[in-house]
């Protein structure tokens, strides 16, 4: 009985170790909503005209650092660009690290 349950820790404890690993480092699931929280926030923020588009001239006055990227997000080079295109982006960009 001693042997099965000193198996069944082991077996917790490497499940736990394993999962830890496996998540991005030093980001919570907690820490990631927040993160997507506030990137929805920002965005409606610089929205101006709330259409779901943001332009070169809103991201520079509400995003900076999207602005700065702007043309690399736009790949459809539409001249706007939406809130999925910049969690794609940014999605790109933390595989690539």
């Amino acid at each position: 009985m001693k042997k099965l349950l000193a198996t069944v820790l082991l077996c917790c404890a490497s499940t736990v170790t394993f999962a830890q690993a496996a998540a991005p480092q030093g980001i919570n699931p907690q820490r990631m909503a927040q993160m997507e929280q506030q990137l929805q926030t920002r965005f409606s923020n610089a929205n101006t005209t709330h259409d779901g588009k943001l332009t070169r001239a809103q991201a520079a006055a509400g995003m900076p650092m999207v602005a700065r990227h702007f043309d690399e997000i736009d790949t459809q080079k539409a001249g706007y660009i939406t809130l999925s295109q910049i969690e794609a982006f940014m999605q790109e960009r933390g595989a690539a690290r």
